[in-house]
């Protein structure tokens, strides 16, 4: 059992009671709620004449279903709109902060709660998406729910669950030039798999880590979840703290300096125990894409698809699916590779960082979108999308041939107009390469950096950025 570590301490601060069941009723700091998840959940509080406990600790925001084109209401789909007609009445109706469309707030649920200040250290935070691990950058420990916990929150802002083990996933050294966050987690699922995780929070450390920006350690939290992993963080320092102050819900003052003080004693004991420990050296990792259906099927960007004689016996039959449904070889390079489709945006990388980066290479490559491939970049938000815009980086996009949308999920999960069709096949920045993901049942999902997805896009093939990555400097 672990002890003194981050999670630790956070689920101590936050559990109000041992349940018959044997698991801890969990106080939840901050809920974020969207238009796909909380309908359902409202009516079920209808239903049983139930309340929200405490709206001020929710905050709604659209982005699954927003259209990043055409977003005039009400929208072409009528599903969609009945969407954001429910959550529009049901955060007025319990007085409930909703940052819709053109309120210069809106954009994905794991971009806008860090951007203004939401997130902070210490925090239990819930949301009904999965990749809400997000947050745990920030210290908080942070949860995906159903549908009946969203309820469960709304009516008594607490969750039943189970104490979690903790594994530290250390990662040390520099990372290559041309070598990522995205990078970095792709090549810890390919290490684990997808599976390992399962009843564990994952805590990400060493000096790699350390060295991060917050928007990369946002990265690498945010796909904890697809390692099987309940929730992932990182220790607070000063990075952490940096980012958040100023914003518009972070303490300032004499409160700034308690909150920092305070901040400051969650992080992992010296002396912490963890009910594992995983070691990684950066200079292992190289820009890395998924060849399969999972995001543990990856592999460096110079290698071959994997044969079924170099995997355990349970894999094998995986592998023999993936090879079926994504049309690859064993032995195939996976540069090379043609693609269909580019797409830059999601929770995972639809921040301004990744924009500036996107920038960066694609100047460096100084081409245009190859003519047999559509290339699209959706910004996480409406501020991280004015900010692209005061920099100019739109203009660059523009010019080399990517299309320039508005803030939403938009191809991630592709419940909105952007979606895959027939077979075409997708140099992604998003987070999943499930079958059917990015909404064709036959569409296929290659996962990587913005970086590498920008030079596909321009190469008309996946391509190792780490050739132009030089020239970017």
């Amino acid at each position: 059992m672990s002890r003194g570590t981050l999670f630790d301490k956070v689920w101590d601060a936050h559990a109000v009671q041992t349940l018959p069941s044997g698991q801890t009723q969990l106080f939840i700091g901050l809920h974020l709620i969207h238009e796909v998840t909380s309908p359902q959940a409202f009516a079920m509080l209808r239903e049983k004449g139930l309340s929200v406990a405490y709206p001020q600790r929710t905050v709604a925001t659209v982005d699954h279903i927003v259209p990043t084109q055409n977003q005039q209401r009400p929208f072409a789909d009528t599903l969609a709109e009945e969407m954001m007609q429910a959550i529009e009445d049901n955060t007025k109706a319990n007085g409930i902060t909703l940052h819709n469309v053109g309120s210069g707030k809106q954009g994905v649920v794991h971009i806008i709660a860090p951007e203004q200040g939401l997130t902070q250290p210490g925090m239990t935070v819930a949301c009904g998406d999965s990749h809400t691990a997000t947050h745990g950058a920030f210290g908080a420990i942070a949860f995906g729910i159903g549908t009946s916990q969203v309820r469960d929150v709304l009516a008594t802002q607490t969750l039943a669950m189970g104490r979690l083990k903790v594994r530290r996933i250390q990662i040390d050294g520099d990372l290559a030039p041309g070598v990522y966050a995205k990078d970095v987690i792709l090549h810890v699922l390919r290490v684990l798999g997808v599976k390992a995780g399962v009843g564990h929070a994952y805590e990400f450390a060493g000096s790699t880590i350390a060295a991060m920006s917050m928007e990369e350690r946002m990265t690498i939290c945010n796909m904890a979840i697809e390692g099987g992993a309940r929730c992932g963080y990182c220790n607070p320092d000063e990075t952490t703290f940096a980012y958040i102050k100023g914003r518009e819900y972070a303490p300032y003052g004499a409160a700034w300096e308690q909150a920092v003080a305070w901040w400051q004693t969650l992080a992992s004991d010296a002396d912490a125990e963890f009910d594992d420990v995983v070691h990684f050296s950066a200079g292992d990792i190289a820009p890395t894409v998924t060849w399969g259906i999972t995001p543990g099927q990856g592999l460096g960007v110079d290698e071959q698809v994997p044969g079924p004689d170099t995997m355990p016996a349970d894999d094998a039959a995986l592998a023999a699916e993936a090879y079926r449904y994504m049309d690859l070889k064993p032995g195939q390079p996976i540069a090379g590779v043609p693609i269909d489709v580019a797409f830059i945006g999601s929770c995972t990388n639809g921040r301004i960082t990744d924009l500036r980066e996107t920038a960066r290479i694609i100047q460096a490559h100084g081409g245009t979108v190859a003519s047999s491939v559509t290339a699209f970049i959706v910004p996480g938000s409406e501020a991280v999308k004015a900010e692209a815009e005061a920099e100019g980086l739109h203009e660059i996009f523009l010019a080399h041939g990517f299309e320039w949308r508005e803030a939403g999920c938009s191809m991630c999960l592709a419940m909105n107009p952007d979606k895959l069709q027939g077979r075409q096949i997708s140099a992604s920045s998003s987070n999943r390469n499930f079958k059917g993901r990015q909404g064709s049942p036959q569409g296929r999902t290659l996962l990587m950096s913005p970086a590498m997805v920008a030079l596909a896009a321009l190469e008309g093939r996946v391509s190792d950025v780490r050739n132009v990555v030089g020239v970017a400097q």
